[in-house]
């Protein structure tokens, strides 16, 4: 045996030393957090950096000059975002101005667009409000944590904790176990989902049947019966106000919970007409004078019988027991003739509708009376094959007068006085090419139909129905203005609701 140089031992052995170190460096590495090895994959995902370009935006925007202005603000807030980061900027597009159908607002006849448009240079869809606000680099490191190669459906959960109408009473056995995303907090699908949802609606053209709660519906339809994609829940995902403490960990925020444009429209502005019939004289007339009838400055009852104790104005239209095209259009008409005053919006409502007034002033601010305003809460029917968009009447309906005029002067009537008051309008408006313009606070349901979490960050405006519930309760929880709580002024949701969320 050779000799071994003392020197040269010493250097071999630290190399020994050093080796064994660096082994032990990249087993550690190796480790996620807990412990478990790292795979392959998450390396590579956790490696690759994900850039602006790589995203598109869709704000899910409304063909109205308010909301049009609203959605460009909030275009412009995001490519802003995207130039001080000093990368190619992302896609940013307007729902409402891609094509000229009705039914875009409800997303999915747009998928082929977006996938074909899309399907090969991004990662991402990323689809949000006018009112939501996008930290665009918090975005990208959230978005970095998932694949971008798999089928990802991302977003804030709501969920139900009683089966309800409005959504078609699914999961009747426990509703809670399905979750879909609260459009506020924005919510993010990635490309290969869209590739595979856009092949699906071009192979089995979309059931002709009701769009109710669009976000319930596509999550139904992204899930598949099990055959896609759940929600994934993302806590960073919020509909906190935009500045709130509670926000700091937040990627999205919420600019407003009720839009403010200054001071509320004047009660004398508002024509209220309310739909009654003999048979609810006694049961729900009593609930409108006890809650919400004086706010009102004009306001009229229209029945199928005049009763002078209300009073009450008999338009001779008989009652029916479906819907009431009849009377509706007859309250149209009585709108701009000289028998009422002259005002710049009519709201109509059902007797057993319970709504803010000064709420609704205060929204109303933000609209022109001299544009055709159709104001309410958005249905749809048969949206994938055209269809058409109607604002459903148990909300309230909001019509500027020159959208009355334009109605009348259409010529546009009712197939018979029991025609669905609310449809017939929407297949007017469509034929007119008016668009009916959606707002979130109103509802057609009762408050307990709707996710907690959904009525956490909104000033509701209007709730329908007196079914199982005692309505000047919900009224005085949800609807009444005290000397305590100015909610018109405070952009905030009600006090009391917010402790009991």
């Amino acid at each position: 045996m050779l000799p071994i140089n003392s020197s040269l031992g010493n250097k071999v052995a630290s190399l020994v030393i050093f080796m064994s170190c660096l082994l032990i460096s990249v087993a550690v590495g190796d480790l996620k957090e807990g412990g478990s090895p790292v795979r392959e994959d998450d390396r590579r995902v956790q490696e690759k950096a994900l850039y602006p370009n790589e995203i598109v935006f869709v704000i899910q925007s409304q063909q109205n000059s308010f909301h049009m202005k609203r959605a460009e603000e909030c275009r412009a807030k995001l490519l802003e975002q995207a130039a001080d980061l000093k990368q190619n900027p992302p896609v940013v597009l307007l729902l409402h101005s891609l094509s000229d159908n009705e039914g875009d607002w409800s997303i999915l006849p747009l998928l082929p667009y977006f996938s074909a448009s899309f399907g090969k240079n991004s990662s991402w869809m990323v689809f949000l409000e006018e009112e939501t606000n996008v930290k665009v680099a918090k975005l990208l490191q959230m978005l970095e944590r998932f694949d971008r190669e798999k089928e990802w459906f991302l977003g804030k959960p709501l969920y139900d904790k009683e089966s309800t109408i409005i959504h078609h009473y699914a999961f009747a056995d426990n509703p809670s176990v399905f979750k879909y995303p609260d459009f506020a907090a924005a919510w993010a699908l990635s490309i290969p989902l869209v590739n595979r949802l856009a092949k699906k609606v071009r192979d089995e053209p979309l059931k002709s049947d009701f769009t109710i709660d669009l976000k319930h519906e596509i999550a139904l339809y992204i899930w598949a019966e099990g055959e896609g994609p759940r929600l994934t829940a993302v806590p960073e995902l919020c509909t906190e106000l935009d500045g709130s403490p509670r926000a700091q960990h937040c990627v999205t925020t919420l600019n407003t919970y009720l839009p403010l444009c200054g001071e509320p429209v004047k009660k004398e502005d508002i024509f209220v007409a309310v739909k009654t019939c003999k048979k609810f004289h006694d049961e729900r007339v009593p609930v409108v004078k006890r809650t919400w009838e004086k706010y009102a400055a004009l306001l009229e009852y229209y029945s199928d019988y005049t009763d002078p104790s209300i009073p009450s104005i008999d338009l001779g239209v008989p009652n029916t027991e479906r819907g009431h095209c009849g009377k509706t259009f007859a309250i149209l008409e009585r709108f701009v003739s000289e028998a009422v005053p002259q005002t710049d919006w009519l709201l109509i409502v059902d007797d057993d509708t319970l709504i803010s007034l000064p709420r609704l002033q205060a929204l109303l601010r933000c609209y022109q009376p001299s544009e055709p305003v159709c104001l309410g809460e958005r249905y749809g029917y048969g949206l994938g094959q055209g269809g058409y968009s109607y604002i459903t009447g148990g909300g309230g309906m909001v019509f500027s007068r020159s959208a009355v005029m334009k109605l009348l002067a259409s010529g546009c009537k009712c197939y018979s006085n029991d025609a669905p008051d609310d449809m017939v309008l929407g297949m007017c408006l469509n034929a007119l090419a008016l668009p009916v313009t959606h707002s979130p606070l109103f509802h057609q349901a009762r408050p307990e139909d709707y996710s907690t979490d959904f009525l956490a960050h909104q000033v509701p405006i209007s709730f329908h129905k007196h079914w199982n519930i005692d309505p000047v309760a919900v009224f005085n929880k949800w609807l009444a203005e005290d000397s305590n709580n100015e909610d018109t002024n405070s952009n905030r949701p009600n006090r009391d609701t917010r402790e009991e969320l």
